[in-house]
């Protein structure tokens, strides 16, 4: 059975014609919700997954607002809500060269440059804050650290190992 990625959570209604609320986990939300794009829905309630296919879609104050095709009113699609939307992992997109999915940075450990065998904590969470994106690393103890997703900090990412080593410029640390 191929892996499945989660692209999205269906998290509310929109309007009274079907449309969904569609928060986005995905890297390409363009790509994944495109017009004929086929996306799994797997229900908030543990019903069994179901195939629909993207009719139209547009961004919308942060999140996406999608049309899926066959459904028509609000009625349709309310009892999805909190459902998450996949795609198979065989589905990805070619990243250039020293660039890396969600999927694969969440999880890894990072390190910094002064000392490569105390690691500095896990990444949670990438945020999307502007111009470039930022990494939520969690300690073992204290404060979340966010560390900014640029060259001179980001140093080495090496995904087999599930190690990132970064240069932490002053102020970074809370």
């Amino acid at each position: 059975m191929t892996e499945e990625l989660t692209v999205g959570r269906l998290v509310n209604t929109h309007g009274i014609r079907g449309e969904i609320k569609v928060l986005s986990h995905t890297d390409f939300p363009d790509v994944r919700f495109a017009a004929g794009k086929k996306l799994m829905v797997i229900p908030a309630d543990g019903s069994a997954k179901f195939e629909v296919t993207v009719e139209s879609a547009r961004e919308h104050k942060g999140m996406f607002i999608v049309k899926l095709k066959g459904y028509t009113n609000i009625n349709e699609v309310e009892k999805y809500k909190g459902s998450l939307l996949k795609v198979p992992s065989n589905d990805l997109v070619d990243l250039p060269e020293n660039e890396y999915y969600f999927h694969q940075i969440v999880g890894c450990e990072v390190y910094t440059d002064e000392d490569e065998n105390k690691p500095l904590g896990t990444i949670t969470e990438i945020l999307q804050p502007g111009a470039n994106d930022v990494w939520v690393v969690k300690p073992a103890k204290g404060q979340d650290i966010l560390i900014p997703v640029i060259n001179d900090v980001v140093l080495n990412v090496d995904i087999e190992a599930k190690k990132i080593t970064v240069h932490l410029m002053e102020g970074l640390l809370p």
